[in-house]
């Protein structure tokens, strides 16, 4: 439950992304720069953490000695193939619709799981469970999606279906790589400072295509690199390696971040006149939230059974 409630908190933080990458592309500015200017901002920020911790000496060791070529590889998926492309499917649709399609990497993490675990299986009771959150969040953006282009919805599917399985498949092979030898900031960082070459040629194809980032666009990734990119991302992974070697408990841990749709619908009523949700869409919120707690009682009656099958196992026969 802990782990569930702070993956809750995480998509809170997280839906600010969605709002203010749109809030920026209806003010003008590049997709491009409200993708690289948070992990610029992002580096600067957790330099200073870490640095303040006097904790940066581990992870320039782990980067240069442990895999190198891992490091780059992993975080590269892990936050540029992730980040790039949704911030690209905000030219083509709302802050709500890439939230909501953003929801397939529940089901991806748990189709992920034989590809990194080898002989484990994919947990479908977690793939049916997240079908329930699925479909509430079908439901929320119904009558939105109506009003949109076919084309619009393709350029805002494909980009977010590579992020949807590229956020998952680099966070757990950046945990199966790291392991315990750095805490959830010294393994961000570690990311961060791997996937800049990343971000450094995004930005340099940004200011001949684009020119120069404006004021209210520094500011405002300012804010996501802090929100999504520094709390939002510490909760998530801290709530993931709380449940770590548990699948089922770490598909739940996942399905929490459908709860950024709901944050980024209520978000774009307040802050971008988006209009309120109908009968429909609070059935769909319904269901997300149904879907979210289910996965929490799974999880917690799975782990309790495990244990129960451990201690009868170790037990003395009866007599």
């Amino acid at each position: 439950m802990k782990a569930i409630l702070i993956g809750i908190l995480g998509a809170l933080f997280f839906s600010v992304t969605f709002i203010l990458n749109r809030s920026m592309e209806l003010d003008g500015g590049s997709w491009v720069w409200s993708a690289s200017l948070r992990f610029i901002f992002m580096l600067l920020i957790l330099l200073l953490i870490v640095g303040w911790r006097r904790d940066i000496q581990p992870v320039w060791t782990h980067l240069k000695h442990q895999h190198p070529a891992a490091w780059l590889v992993w975080s590269t998926v892990g936050f540029g193939l992730f980040y790039a492309p949704m911030t690209f499917a905000t030219i083509y649709g709302p802050g709500w619709l890439v939230a909501a399609t953003f929801q397939l990497t529940i089901i991806a993490g748990s189709l992920l799981v034989p590809l990194l675990n080898k002989g484990s299986r994919i947990p479908i009771q977690a793939i049916f469970i997240s079908l329930i959150i699925l479909a509430g969040v079908c439901i929320i953006q119904f009558e939105h999606a109506t009003t949109v282009s076919l084309v619009s919805v393709i350029l805002t599917v494909i980009p977010l279906i590579i992020s949807a399985f590229a956020y998952p498949l680099g966070n757990r092979k950046m945990m199966q790589l790291v392991g315990k030898d750095l805490d959830t900031f010294q393994r961000i960082l570690g990311m961060t400072i791997a996937s800049m070459p990343f971000w450094v040629i995004l930005s340099i194809y940004g200011a001949f295509a684009h020119g120069m980032p404006g004021g209210s666009q520094i500011l405002q990734t300012f804010i996501v690199a802090i929100s999504s990119g520094i709390i939002a991302t510490a909760l998530f992974f801290y709530a993931t390696e709380l449940v770590h070697g548990d699948d089922h408990k770490l598909a739940g841990v996942e399905a929490t971040q459908s709860g950024e749709v709901i944050f980024a619908l209520l978000g774009e009523i307040l802050f971008l006149s988006a209009p309120l949700p109908s009968f429909i869409s609070i059935i769909g919120i319904l269901l997300v939230i149904f879907g979210m707690i289910l996965h929490s009682v799974v999880s917690a009656l799975g782990s309790r059974r495990k244990r129960h099958m451990y201690e009868h196992r170790d037990s003395p026969p009866a007599l």
